[in-house]
């Protein structure tokens, strides 16, 4: 397999698809691809390695199979190994579980547009708009039901490492880029998926990246 992927530092739906493939525990080559460069118009329509249909990242490629979106990948990656590895096995855990995960893919527009991740930067303070804050309130919320209903068998959402702690990883970078203020719950449960191994696997080469996209740099004004 080969795993098609936008820059660390930037790209959130890259960052889920490479956790989806760690997951998976299967072997996979790694590509970047610089999202936004000089070529990056031009590499969309001729590059046979960034999917035809789609000219995003990420993108799984496996044989002659080719899976685009991050969500896909996931389903496609537990199809080959199993769905236990990414879901809980408890009928109303993974319920909750797939429920958070696909509103994590649809939603959220706010604090997506005013928080764009960024790795390698720390904001003090940022104004934020009634929308992205209640974007924040609503992802805290489901934060709590999980870990209070589910999160008995350790310090993930829903106690062990699953789909859903692969979608919120790029959450819980945007809050701690941006500096959010969360309740101690919530904190533990971030200092979690950071402590990871395979997030700051992540991060180091984020962090090792030269590559600067300037819409990315600055928050959006209010």
């Amino acid at each position: 397999m080969k795993l098609i992927i936008g820059n660390k530092n930037y790209s959130s739906w890259s960052l889920r698809g490479w956790l989806a493939a760690k997951q998976s525990g299967l072997a996979f080559e790694e590509i970047t691809v610089p999202l936004f460069g000089d070529d990056w118009d031009q590499r969309k329509k001729n590059d046979g390695d960034i999917a035809p249909s789609s000219g995003k990242v990420p993108v799984l490629w496996d044989g002659d199979a080719v899976v685009w979106d991050s969500l896909a990948i996931i389903e496609y990656l537990a199809d080959k190994v199993g769905r236990e590895r990414f879901w809980p096995k408890a009928d109303d855990a993974r319920a909750m579980a797939r429920s958070m995960v696909a509103e994590m893919h649809s939603s959220y527009q706010a604090l997506r547009a005013e928080c764009p991740m960024n790795m390698r930067r720390q904001f003090e303070e940022i104004e934020l708009s009634d929308a992205a804050r209640a974007d924040i309130v609503r992802i805290l919320t489901l934060w709590a039901e999980a870990r209070a209903r589910f999160g008995m068998g350790g310090p993930f959402l829903f106690g062990t490492y699953s789909a859903a702690d692969i979608f919120y990883a790029p959450v819980v970078s945007r809050f701690m880029t941006y500096g959010i203020g969360v309740p101690g719950f919530a904190l533990a449960y971030m200092d979690a998926v950071w402590d990871h191994e395979w997030m700051q696997s992540w991060l180091a080469a984020a962090e090792a990246e030269d590559w600067v996209i300037e819409q990315y740099e600055m928050p959006e004004a209010k």
